[in-house]
Formats: C-alpha cells, sequence, structure tokens
C-alpha cells in the first residue's frame, strides 16, 4: 500500500497543531502498511514553510522514510489539466467565476491517483470532488 501525502498533514506537525500526536500515529500506522511518498509540488510547499529549512524538511523526509517523487511526467500533466479543467468548467457553470483552487492541487491529486493508493490530507472535500475514485483518509482517520 503506498500512501501520498499532502502538505498539510506534514505542515500541521511542524506548526504546533492540536492534532500533532494523533498525525504522528498516523503517519507511523500508515508507514507500516506500505511507502510514504510526497510529489515534487508537496516537497516545494514543505521548504517554503516559515518554521523550517531544505536541510530540515530533507533530513525530516529522510527520518520519516518519506520518498520524493520528483518526477511528474505526462500522465500526471495530463491528469492535472483534465481536472483542473472541470473544475474551471464547473465554476463558470454555477456562476461561481473562476476556479479558486491552485493548480498544485490538482498536481498533488493526480500524482496520488496515478502513482499512490491513497492520499493523506486534511482538504479531502476538495480531493474527493475532483480525484472521485482516489481513496482519501482525512482528519476522521486521527
Amino acid at each position: 500500500m503506498r500512501t501520498a501525502i499532502d502538505t498539510n498533514a506534514i505542515s500541521a506537525l511542524w506548526s504546533g497543531s492540536p492534532v500533532v500526536a494523533q498525525v504522528t500515529a498516523l503517519l507511523g500506522r500508515l508507514a507500516a502498511e506500505g511507502a510514504l511518498v510526497v510529489c515534487a509540488p508537496v516537497y516545494a510547499e514543505l521548504v517554503a514553510h516559515p518554521k523550517v529549512t531544505q536541510q530540515f524538511v530533507d533530513q525530516f523526509l529522510v527520518a520519516t522514510r518519506v520518498e520524493v517523487d520528483f518526477s511528474l511526467d505526462e500522465a500526471v500533466w495530463r491528469e492535472t489539466a483534465q481536472r483542473f479543467a472541470g473544475c474551471a468548467r464547473r465554476r463558470r457553470k454555477s456562476a461561481g467565476g473562476e476556479a479558486r483552487r491552485l493548480v498544485i492541487d490538482f498536481l498533488i491529486g493526480a500524482h496520488a491517483s496515478l502513482n499512490a493508493d491513497r492520499l493523506l490530507t486534511f482538504d479531502p472535500h476538495f480531493y474527493a470532488q475532483d480525484f472521485p475514485k482516489l481513496s482519501l483518509i482525512g482528519l476522521e482517520a486521527l
């Protein structure tokens, strides 16, 4: 079982979130079930966290055995484009204007749907709408 991890699940550990102990335990459980992975956009967002350095992120990922998939192939980009376009069409159709989600969110979802069995995220409602076949683990798993 391969679990992709969204930025918000890891950054919660570094932000002093009240769910730190639960997130730590959940990541331990998921690691016991198989590989953990973040895609390149998640890595970039983690390095931008205000409380860490790139060296800290690299050491954290090694220590927690979270691999970084720096390769986003054509299939991931095409899936991203398709899902992002679908979201934009829905927003325009509902008179909600342009898509409010960032393309990075769609990259994370596309990567998880094509390269993992599930996604750990604290934003499951977004991914459930735009990636309905993607298995999600959210806060309720804590």
